[in-house]
């Protein structure tokens, strides 16, 4: 690649450099800007959006359902499921703090979990969960809806639980408001690059342009490596597991839908909404978990025919509707579903493993790792 002086002068040098330009990426250089005003940072990002999950979820503001909460229990100290949850519903406090729900587009519509026969010996744990929960909340967070049939679900649904601190937000429009942050900050974000060596210890970044023509060598004080299930190309030993998700978005509902609201099922693997009169449902990589383990944006068969028999036969039985949209989100999980926030070089940190959470708690690993980053 031949390069001008003033390229050269200009766009190779920085204080800071964030590889990844998701929910994480984007908080990390915000946060180290606000930080250090006079610092010269950028964030690369090999896609036009940014790669993994971060537009590409289902924009569900939850820190966990009960089932989910409750195997948890089987890995984790009550004391840890606790802090987890306090951290995910935290960010999301921070994030309607700091951005406005209008901008947003947030709406607290409740969260509910329908539970089938398998499931039901969870209602027993709930008063329990519940207090343990209190010390965070304040109030209970979870109580059983008296009338579940008023959904409208088939007679497989045995018991709906609802969570009165759950909502939903867009995506899309979370990023733009972090776009706009970073616009306004003096932060420089580089699309279509993909990062293909970091130095850890000299700060020195290597990427290339999407048909491997051209290549650049960036130079930083400090780099941050936030590309979650992708970041083992960058940093070999990382402790991720990549987690493939499927989204199918309906074409507009010709019915009126007897419920409103963020639903989950299955211990939180799969997961339901209504978007814009359509029904939004995904997940489901439990059915699968091995080639679910993947970072190819393609559609698993046996996912999308198990997410469409849940549609027909227990969320909208005896209706008719069609699928107009699918698309699949990378996420990174491993042994613990707390982020990893840790320096891997003189000149390097991460901050991954957001174990499907990224709309909850990027904005403060963002923070966190930009205070690492300052300390380094």
């Amino acid at each position: 690649m031949m390069l001008s002086y003033w390229e050269q002068k200009n766009f190779l040098d920085y204080d800071l450099i964030v590889v990844g330009a998701g929910f994480t990426g984007l908080s990390t250089a915000i946060h180290f800007k606000k930080n250090q005003p006079k610092s010269k940072v950028l964030v690369l990002e090999r896609g036009v959006f940014p790669t993994g999950a971060s537009t590409k979820n289902a924009g569900f503001a939850c820190f966990g359902s009960l089932t989910e909460i409750l195997d948890d229990f089987w890995v984790m100290s009550p004391d840890e499921v606790v802090q987890l949850v306090e951290r995910r519903y935290e960010g999301l406090r921070q994030i309607r703090k700091h951005f406005g729900d209008k901008v947003l587009r947030y709406q607290h519509r409740s969260g509910y979990e329908i539970l089938d026969e398998s499931n039901l010996s969870a209602l027993d744990r709930l008063p329990d969960t519940n207090r343990l929960l209190k010390k965070v909340f304040k109030d209970e967070v979870f109580s059983i809806v008296k009338k579940p049939g008023k959904f409208g679900f088939s007679e497989k649904v045995k018991a709906v639980v609802k969570n009165k601190f759950e909502g939903e937000l867009d995506p899309g429009a979370y990023l733009g408001a972090l776009w706009h942050k970073a616009s306004k900050l003096g932060i420089t974000i580089l699309t279509g690059l993909t990062v293909v060596e970091v130095d850890p210890e000299q700060g020195r970044v290597v990427a290339e342009n999407k048909e491997k023509s051209s290549g650049f060598e960036f130079s930083a004080g400090k780099v941050a490596v936030c590309t979650n299930a992708f970041t083992k190309k960058l940093w070999t030993e990382s402790p991720l597991e990549p987690g493939r998700g499927l989204i199918l978005l309906s074409k507009p509902l010709h019915f009126d839908l007897p419920w409103k609201g963020a639903f989950h099922m299955d211990k939180g693997y799969v997961y339901f909404r209504e978007v814009d009169g359509r029904l939004l449902l995904g997940g489901a990589r439990n059915k699968d978990f091995e080639n679910e383990k993947s970072t190819e944006f393609s559609v698993n068969p046996s996912i999308k025919a198990h997410l469409d028999q849940l549609a027909k036969e227990v969320i909208f039985p005896y209706r008719e509707f069609e699928w107009e949209m699918e698309w699949t989100g990378i996420m990174a999980f491993g042994p613990k579903k707390t982020p990893v926030i840790q320096q891997i070089g003189n000149k390097t940190a991460v901050a991954v493993r957001l174990g499907g959470m990224g709309v909850a708690i990027g904005w403060q690993v963002g923070k966190e790792l930009a205070a690492l980053l300052s300390e380094m």
